[in-house]
Parts: C-alpha cells; structure tokens; sequence
C-alpha cells in the first residue's frame, strides 16, 4: 500500500478531532479544556461507534499557543476527515472500477452495513449473510432438468430469452451452492442487476452485445467462455446442459458487494390478505412459455410445476417460495444476439414502471411497479401508493408482456 494512500488510525482521528474542540472551547469560554465536550463525542460516535473524553488533555498544553493550535490542528483534522469519508468504513482509499459503471448504485440507495441490517433484504429472514451476492443465468428447458441448488436461491427472476422460451436468474446470498445448468448472459440482465449494486453474474457466453453491455455495467462477472474461474462439466449429461458453478469457489474469487435492498418490504402478516381473492394457482406466460405455480398449504409456499408435475431439483428438493409476483414489463427485440433459428433475444425492460400481481399465502393482491434508473430499487406498491408486503422467504419473479394472463 503506497503512503499516498494510507489514512491514520482512529486513534490520530480521535485525538485531532478531541484537540480541535477543545481549543476551540478554550478560545471561545477561556474556560478549562478538562471538561467532556458532546460535539467531540457525537463526531466520533458517527465515525467509531464510541465517545470521546478531552478530559486528558490540560490546559498547559494550550496556554499562550491555543489560536495556532486551533488552526493547524483544525486544518489537518479537516483533511483527515476528507480522507476518511472517501474511504468509507476501512482505512485503505478504494481503487477505480475497472468498467464504466452504468449500473453502479446510487447514493441513495446504498447499503447499510450488515450489522446494521436484522433481515436479509433478499429473503426477509436472519441472519443477514454474509459474502457477496451472486446471480447466475440457469437454464428453464426439459433438458435443463433437474437444476442443481436451484432450490438454495433467494430470488428467481423467469424472464423471456428467445424463440418464445424462457430462461431464469437465480440470485443468491443465504447459500452458495453448486448450480446447473448455467447459461448465456442476455443484454437486458445488467439492467435487471442494477438494482443490487456490484454483485457477480455467472453465465456461460453471452451473444450480440450482451457481453459488451456486461463489461460496460459495472458487474462483476465470471464467464465460462472466457476461461474463468468456478466452472466445470457434469459429464453425466449432455451439452450445453452439464455446464456447473461453485458459487463458493465464486465468492472467494472475486470481492463484490453483499446483499441491499433492492425493493421488497418483508412482513408476516398482510392487510391486503383479508379482503384478496382466493389462488390456489397462479398460470402466466413468459414469452410462449407456460409459468405455472400450486399453493401447497402445508408448505406454506407456492410450488413451481411444469405439465402438473412439482418441478424438483437435483437433490429432490421442491423448488418453491412463499411469493410469486407476475411484473409486468416492456418486451423489445434485441437483434444484435440472433440465434441458429434466427430468433432475436429478447430485452426485458426493468426501468420504467407498470403493473404486478403478487400471490402470498394462497391469494391474489394487485398493483404497480417503479424504477427510476438502473442503480435504484423497485418500489412495489397497492393501489393507496402503500408498500406491497411480501411474505418472508424469497420470491419468484416472472416477467412478463403487458396482456399476460396472471
């Protein structure tokens, strides 16, 4: 670490801080520096966690030099605390992204460190995990099935790919699992990313633009094609379906962000439930594709199906979540990817605003969707302009056409 990066510890910035108010008490009441001073306390209580005392320091320290102490001592604890601001929370100044941060996070919408946090903001349950947040593009065909540790994912977005087919990203921090079958990224997904700040996606390629937008949005990401790390084949199956991800040997790879939140409002109980209509099913179209979903009372979650069957995962683990919500979006072709059948890839857009219908505890709850820009999250909300509640546990996410049925 070079010196021009170097900040002091928080013992210097303790002391300058605790010299600076109290010289300046010493000018201001010519009164006796022993006694506590609240504003030293509340400046380091913001930055440490813990008060400051200038009951040490003594008034001989500042007779006959106190208005020079006052302005050398002000001017580098200012400086100091410059320092310390850009750093954040640690004491190393960060190094520039690699990439044209097109999705970066804004201000605003920047994370709380985890200790500050009770609940996964992914999942609405403790505790909060702890590493980065990782999404990996899956496979959502027969000869995709079983997904492995599918069932482990916080968050499944179904979102439309090509030729009317649908393929998922599966976002996770409470578990990092080993996850098949991963595939291709898709120009849209940065955009439909953003709202999690710096996370990694893990894909297998990327056709048309999709890997230059990636390289562009400020993701980290692993790409198998590029001879990355945390990829190997399961050569029980056949190609392009056997491709798998060690997300815990992607986590240890790359240092990206934790979880944020990125828009759901977590609680157990629901207001919009008592006067909701009853859906045991939920049945919706992504693209061509049939997305279907069976409340299981006993389970307390909505189970995903396919022909009537559960859809299970490798383990034989139900992939299930206690909430289903049907996003309405614009749908446009994205026609620098075109695959063998010269099928346009499809750009779901995730900026904007529209309708939702989300399904908890067996029924059915309407209202809308907005995001403001990449790096912000969704605010989901009824008809009163309240938060929608989603019940703790994570969440499907199907995306869908303006017109689909729900």
């Amino acid at each position: 670490m070079s010196r021009a990066h170097q900040v002091p510890s928080p013992h210097v910035f303790r002391a300058l801080i605790s010299s600076t108010v109290a010289a300046a008490q010493v000018l201001r009441l010519g009164g006796d520096p022993g006694t506590s001073v609240s504003s030293a306390a509340m400046v380091d209580n913001a930055r440490h966690g813990s008060p400051v005392s200038t009951n040490s320091l003594r008034w001989q320290v500042f007779k006959g030099t106190a208005s020079k102490a006052l302005r050398l001592t002000a001017a580098a604890a200012v400086g100091l605390l410059g320092l310390t601001a850009l750093d954040g929370c640690g004491y190393v100044m960060p190094k520039a992204a690699t990439h044209s941060v097109a999705v970066s996070p804004n201000a605003a919408v920047t994370a709380p460190p985890p200790a500050m946090m009770r609940v996964n903001p992914l999942t609405g349950l403790g505790p909060v995990p702890i590493g980065p947040v990782v999404a990996v593009k899956v496979d959502d065909t027969e000869a995709g099935r079983p997904s492995m540790g599918l069932d482990k994912a916080d968050v499944i977005y179904i979102e439309e790919a090509e030729g009317g087919l649908s393929r998922m990203v599966a976002v996770f921090a409470s578990a990092k699992p080993q996850v098949r079958a991963v595939r291709s990224v898709r120009t849209s997904d940065p955009e439909l990313l953003g709202a999690y700040g710096r996370i990694i996606l893990v894909a297998s390629g990327g056709g048309g633009n999709a890997l230059p937008t990636l390289d562009r949005s400020g993701l980290y990401s692993l790409i198998n094609d590029r001879g990355q790390a945390g990829f190997h084949r399961d050569l029980a199956r056949a190609a392009p379906y056997n491709l798998v991800t060690d997300l815990a040997a992607v986590s240890g790879a790359v240092k990206a962000v934790g979880v944020r939140n990125v828009g759901f409002t977590w609680a157990v109980t629901d207001p919009h439930l008592s006067g909701a209509k009853v859906a045991p099913v939920v049945s919706t179209l992504v693209g061509s594709t049939s997305v279907d979903f069976v409340w299981d009372p006993k389970m307390a979650r909505y189970v995903r199906t396919v022909g009537g069957q559960q859809i299970t995962a490798a383990d034989g683990a139900v992939v299930a979540k206690p909430n289903v919500l049907v996003q309405y979006c614009q749908v446009t072709a994205d026609h620098s990817d075109i695959d063998v059948n010269g099928n346009p890839s499809m750009y779901t857009h995730s900026v904007g605003s529209g309708g939702v219908v989300p399904f908890r505890g067996g029924k059915r709850i309407e209202g809308t969707w907005s995001r403001a820009s990449n790096g912000a999250p969704t605010l989901f909300q009824d008809s009163a302009g309240k938060p929608l509640l989603f019940a703790p546990g994570g969440t499907f996410v199907a995306l869908v056409r303006p017109g689909a049925h729900a």
